[in-house]
């Protein structure tokens, strides 16, 4: 089969059935409501692009403390996961399929996002570098963390699950776990981040443990053929790095394969500044060619594809299906477009995070 006849053919993940190999990859768009609840477009825009194979939410964080930015949305509460259960509603009727992503930013916010939790939280106490958006929607240097405890990880693996039961009361068809772009789970795996000396630092068996306890948590809930998980491997984004990280990802892919997950989710590296610019790295290193192989699942690959690039590495067989970021942006109906062989709409980066309807629901289909 060529590229194309492969992209639009079906694949399953795990459980999860797609009509085609075109996934809806996460958007953080900044336009939740009081009470940090789905906007009421948000259904609109999820059940407009419900052609993709797979939806995947906009990073969706798990309690108060895993807030990043303003106006994120939460599914810690009943009001959020009654909005969520109207925009899966609204993708299932259209024949879509779409799983939550599961999303704690760690030391990536800042306490005026969660007043009465103070302090971000992280694996150790070291702040990054750089500004990040606090709650009067202005830059302010990044705190220094608090490093968490035992009981806080406890108390972690428990928001983790109970996230996992309001994602499946809102009838999602599986959850993605956000272990990628510098965000807490991410802190975990690399050395930049975990200075830690107790079991969750130090070895690399060390590090991965508390993904693995992750993974085991939400599977309480969701089978875990139902459950993704996505990784940056070589991603700067957010003041990351790792001493190895060809050795840290090739054993978190061996972990992963222990699972039988729905699919590992990938970023490339050449497109790393998670939606902050449009810069693509060439000489990056392409993680779907080095670590497609380790894993024996299902994977998908993401950053900077465009059609061409998404047919060849489907017809090469580095992965069963390609995430698509900024052009579900402004293309609501991108996998007609891509089947037609039509003409895109430019996205307008100005709209990508908060406001209304503008750059949101308002893109128009062919």
């Amino acid at each position: 089969m060529s590229g194309k006849e492969i992209m639009f053919s079906p694949v399953q993940l795990g459980s999860i059935q797609l009509k085609n190999r075109l996934v809806m990859a996460p958007l953080t768009r900044m336009r939740a409501i009081a009470g940090d609840v789905p906007n009421p477009l948000a259904k609109t825009y999820y059940a407009q692009r419900a052609s993709a194979g797979l939806i995947i939410t906009e990073a969706t964080q798990i309690s108060p403390l895993g807030m990043g930015y303003p106006a994120t949305p939460g599914i810690y509460s009943a009001a959020q996961t009654a909005a969520w259960k109207e925009i899966v509603d609204a993708v299932h009727a259209k024949g879509g399929a779409i799983v939550a992503q599961l999303w704690h930013v760690g030391r990536i916010s800042h306490s005026s996002l969660h007043p009465e939790q103070g302090l971000p939280e992280a694996p150790s106490a070291i702040a990054a570098s750089g500004q990040t958006y606090g709650a009067d929607w202005k830059l302010h240097d990044y705190e220094t963390p608090k490093a968490m405890s035992l009981d806080d990880i406890a108390r972690l693996l428990k928001e983790f699950e109970m996230a996992a039961m309001n994602a499946k009361a809102a009838g999602f068809d599986g959850i993605e776990i956000h272990s990628a772009n510098g965000y807490l789970l991410d802190q975990f795996l690399q050395d930049k981040t975990n200075q830690r000396t107790d079991q969750y630092g130090g070895s690399i068996e060390n590090r991965l443990r508390l993904l693995g306890e992750v993974i085991e948590s939400v599977s309480k809930v969701f089978p875990s053929d139902r459950v993704g998980v996505r990784l940056s491997p070589y991603g700067t984004f957010n003041d990351m790095a790792d001493s190895d990280p060809v050795a840290l990802f090739t054993a978190a892919i061996h972990k992963l394969n222990t699972y039988k997950l729905a699919y590992v989710h990938m970023i490339e590296p050449r497109s790393t500044s998670a939606g902050g610019g449009d810069q693509v790295y060439e000489d990056a290193p392409i993680t779907s060619e080095m670590f497609r192989k380790a894993y024996q699942g299902q994977f998908i690959t993401a950053g900077g594809y465009d059609q061409t690039m998404g047919e060849k590495v489907l017809e090469e067989g580095l992965a069963d299906a390609v995430a698509y970021g900024r052009l579900y942006i402004s293309n609501p109906d991108l996998a007609e477009r891509f089947q037609k062989n039509a003409s895109l709409n430019p996205y307008n980066r100005t709209t990508f995070y908060g406001g209304q309807e503008l750059g949101y629901t308002d893109y128009p289909t062919l």
